[in-house]
Parts: structure tokens; C-alpha cells; sequence
């Protein structure tokens, strides 16, 4: 029903806005995500930023950033074989795409190392490592997990 003036009810416009900003509450962005990260609401600290280098990208590849961390020299830039002899058959072997998700296991610790071609058409080798106690899936030394699960 529109008043004389051509214009709807005040009521109607009160209606109207406050429909609209009901509707605005339900948008929101997604989260970004790195590899083995779980969502949580639980706010956490900001973890410290983590050495890295980018290799170089061409075309339509994506060169994927490299940990560069001390204490996995040994472990960044390798292939599956040399990661296979330096830890052992790996417990869990993840494929999508070019990209290979390795992950090795002890009493101590539970190591997972994620292996991205650096170059287009390029073997996969290691970039990234994240290390848990087995026991509670807590976060551990990354460069301990590597030394104590070394054959």
C-alpha cells in the first residue's frame, strides 16, 4: 500500500532495512589454509614467521615457497628416495596432483613432509615439514623430530 506521496508506509522501510542487515551478518570470507593446518575457534597465538624463499615461477606454474629452517638441510630439497633412506618406508604416501605429502613416524614424534616440484615438469622435492608428538598431536621441534626418526 503506497501513501498519497508515492511513497511505501514507514513501517515497510523499517522492515526493509532491517531484512537487509540481518542478511549482511551471513557473509563472510573463508579462512586461508597452508598445508596440515586444522580450523579452529579457539584464537591461538601468532606462531613466529618462519624463514622462507620462493622458487622462481614461470607461465602458468606456481613455485612454492621453501622452509629454510636450521637443522633440515638434510631434509628441504630432497626426493622421495633420498627422504625413503634417510627415514625408512614412509608410514603414509598422499598424491594430488605433482605435489606428494610424505610422512614418517617414531615413538618420539610423527613427521610429515610435503614435496611440490620446484620447476615446471620437475621432480617433486621436499619444501615444507610440520612435526607432532604422536601422543596429543601437539606442535614439536621440527629439527628434533627430523634428528630422532634419522635410521
Amino acid at each position: 500500500m503506497w501513501s498519497t506521496a508515492g511513497e511505501p508506509p514507514l513501517r515497510n522501510l523499517v522492515t526493509l532495512i532491517a531484512v537487509a542487515g540481518s542478511l549482511s551478518a551471513c557473509v563472510s570470507t573463508p579462512p586461508d589454509y597452508f598445508p596440515g593446518e586444522r580450523a579452529s575457534s579457539a584464537p591461538t597465538a601468532t606462531p613466529p614467521q618462519q624463514p622462507v624463499r620462493t622458487a622462481p615461477s614461470g607461465g602458468g606454474f606456481i613455485a612454492p615457497r621453501v622452509m629454510d629452517l636450521p637443522g633440515l638441510e638434510g631434509v628441504i630439497g630432497r626426493d622421495a628416495t633420498a627422504l625413503a633412506n634417510l627415514f625408512g618406508p614412509p608410514r603414509l604416501e598422499v598424491k594430488e596432483g605433482d605435489a606428494v605429502k610424505l610422512q614418517f613416524s617414531g615413538s618420539p614424534c610423527v613427521l610429515d613432509i610435503y614435496l611440490y616440484p620446484l620447476q615446471p615438469g620437475g621432480r617433486p622435492s621436499a619444501t615444507h615439514v610440520e612435526a607432532r608428538r604422536a601422543s596429543d598431536g601437539e606442535n614439536v621441534d621440527r629439527a628434533a623430530c627430523v634428528a630422532a626418526l634419522r635410521r
